[in-house]
């Protein structure tokens, strides 16, 4: 089975960048490629652990339009060198997510289907 295979739902490309912080850290990441309720591709400034967690802030837009923080727990599927030097692409399972955190990330997916 492909990676893409494995995936449960359709990745989103935002409009605009959103911008990814290791929430341990506080270090920035790099920022999101795609994202779907379930996973995500990370355009890393930095190699990523091979099979690593993470917990990782962004902000998306909430129900009133305001950016509302998302803290996720990850994992690690894969990463290669991009195309850019010193660009990576990782890709990413979401492994936890708070109700109100999940909400806002539906909406925005469903919103980006329909945009």
């Amino acid at each position: 089975m492909t990676s893409a295979e494995q995936r449960r739902s359709r990745r989103k490309h935002p409009e605009q960048i959103i911008q990814v912080v290791n929430a341990m850290t506080g270090h920035g990441m790099g920022r999101i490629g795609n994202l779907s309720i379930d996973g995500m591709m990370l355009i890393a400034t930095t190699p990523t652990r091979e099979d690593a967690l993470y917990q990782f802030v962004f902000h998306l837009p909430d129900g009133r339009g305001q950016p509302a923080p998302i803290e996720v727990g990850v994992h690690e599927q894969w990463s290669e060198p991009a195309g850019a030097p010193g660009q990576y692409w990782s890709g990413f399972r979401i492994v936890d997510i708070a109700p109100h955190d999940f909400e806002v990330l539906k909406s925005w997916v469903d919103a980006q289907k329909n945009a």
